[in-house]
């Protein structure tokens, strides 16, 4: 999965913002930090960008077809006969 979230980026400020003297350990820091990270947004209900950008597509084709039926709709009820005669 690609790092959307740019948990390598967040885990990487984390491992540099600790003290000095635990820079040492600095690898394991960002490499426990990016486990933590994605566990945790794991948990979220997320959607994936392109999740999002997929549905966004279906919602512009569905409006777009809204739009369509309410014309031919408009253009029917134009063209028929009042009711009652």
């Amino acid at each position: 999965m690609t790092d959307r979230f740019g948990i390598d980026a967040i885990a990487s400020r984390l491992a540099q913002s600790v003290p000095p003297a635990v820079r040492a350990v600095q690898q394991d820091l960002e490499t426990n930090f990016r486990a933590v990270l994605r566990a945790s947004l794991g948990k979220l209900d997320l959607v994936t960008r392109e999740e999002f950008d997929t549905q966004t597509r279906v919602l512009q084709r569905t409006r777009e077809r809204l739009a369509e039926l309410e014309s031919r709709l408009a253009a029917l009820e134009g063209a028929a006969p009042p009711a009652g005669e």
